[in-house]
């Protein structure tokens, strides 16, 4: 017992020094916002789209043997893996449509542009694509702030923002009609988290650490909502920039609340930078995390620390084949990519690749964005593989389901299937 107060006595010590001398809350690792054309094409999802505004056949991005769609995400920086994960999976449903004779007998095609999860990248991206006339919609973007600067100016057209790998409520607004969600909203997820921590598990103590801008407001909004449904409110809150891993102050906040639960909003290098210095301060606590921290990117940042760690997921299981919508994830990556790993994220592009195909096969081969936007302002149902998704004329999003992942002893990423099996 002494010697564990001594060595968190030290760990405590040397977190504080490294705040103290930290000059800027700046990483100075952190990527430098670009967009596609100053990215080394090495880093970037390729794409073997050629556009010639000339040759669309009935409106943007629409030609006589291809459809054309953006992407404007994250392929450099702290969250790479999340952008070139949903373009693994889009591309991986698009290339399975190709090979079935492609939509009304086009191709589909996918033009990525790297905005390295900076809102004003994003913006400069959204105008090229739009500026081209050679995209008919955007498609998996990646973040909140990325997409709270993108979509005003998407929605000055009749361009449509399909599927952002974001939960922000801002963009569940049924005035946002040009936007099509995919995946339950971060309040699904941080309601879902406050309720299974306070049922399940009898944790009184909950903190949040979230990332200092509007994704991590939204998280932390919803968690707050949560615990006042409840009556309880936060024991301490952190909060870090982004695109960086200068989490040292936040945690130090945290760790005066003494919480047995912390909810971390964030992607996954600096939710992994937050665990790991909790465990050398011995914080006793469970760490939840949102899906859009990256869960496979996690594990791996994380290594032999990450055990226990909770995460909610917006898709299913990505391995579990008895599935038939991961069935035909799984098949589809194999054929498209057999090196690459299965995720959520990809699977959580597939499905976004799955959604756009729907769409565009309910217009027939007189495609135009008002006939696309139209099927998602309908309430007939989208059945992608049994995983079911339902919009209508006030409800622009798919999914409300919540799932749940436990990081074990291994690393790897589980169903969580026993609740007092959680507890540190």
């Amino acid at each position: 017992m002494l010697l564990r107060r001594v060595r968190r006595g030290i760990a405590l010590l040397m977190l504080l020094l490294l705040v103290a001398c930290t000059a800027t809350p700046q990483d100075p690792n952190a990527a430098t916002p670009t967009t596609a054309k100053e990215t080394d094409p090495a880093g970037t999802p390729s794409s073997t789209t050629s556009t010639d505004p000339g040759e669309a056949s009935t409106g943007p991005g629409v030609f006589t043997d291809r459809i054309v769609f953006g992407q404007s995400a994250a392929f450099s920086g702290p969250a790479q893996d999340l952008g070139t994960g949903m373009h693994l999976g889009i591309q991986a449903a698009f290339a399975e449509a190709n090979r079935n004779g492609g939509v009304h007998g086009r191709n589909l095609e996918l033009l990525p542009l790297d905005d390295s999860y900076e809102p004003e990248a994003a913006i400069a991206n959204t105008v090229q694509f739009i500026d081209s006339g050679s995209v008919f919609a955007l498609i998996g973007a990646v973040g909140t702030p990325t997409s709270r600067s993108a979509v005003p100016v998407a929605s000055t057209t009749d361009i449509a923002y399909i599927a952002p790998f974001t939960g922000a409520a801002f963009l569940r607004d049924p005035q946002q009609t040009n936007v099509i969600n995919l995946r339950a909203s971060y309040n699904q997820e941080t309601e879902e988290m406050v309720a299974r921590l306070v049922s399940e598990l009898g944790i009184e103590r909950i903190a949040v650490m979230y990332q200092d801008d509007s994704f991590g407001q939204a998280g932390f909004s919803g968690t707050q909502a949560a615990l006042e449904r409840r009556n309880m409110q936060a024991v301490a809150v952190g909060t870090y920039p982004r695109n960086t891993t200068a989490v040292k102050t936040g945690l130090l906040d945290i760790h005066l609340g003494d919480p047995q639960a912390v909810i971390v909003i964030g992607a996954y290098q600096p939710v992994a930078a937050v665990i790991k210095w909790a465990r050398e301060l011995d914080i006793d606590a469970v760490f939840v995390t949102i899906s859009f921290v990256g869960s496979n990117a996690l594990a791996n940042e994380l290594g032999s620390v990450g055990a226990g760690v909770l995460t909610t997921q917006v898709v299913p299981f990505p391995t579990d084949a008895s599935n038939s919508v991961v069935s035909a994830y799984l098949a589809a990556l194999q054929d498209y990519d057999a090196a690459a790993v299965p995720g959520f994220v990809s699977l959580e592009g597939y499905l976004a690749g799955r959604l756009a195909i729907a769409g565009l096969q309910s217009c027939g081969r007189d495609l135009d964005r008002e006939c696309f936007a139209q099927r998602f302002r309908a309430s007939e149902p989208v059945d992608v593989d049994g995983f079911v998704l339902m919009f209508g004329e006030q409800d622009n999003q798919g999914s409300d389901q919540v799932f749940w992942t436990v990081i074990d002893d291994n690393g790897e990423h589980r169903p969580v299937t026993d609740w007092e099996a959680i507890l540190p």
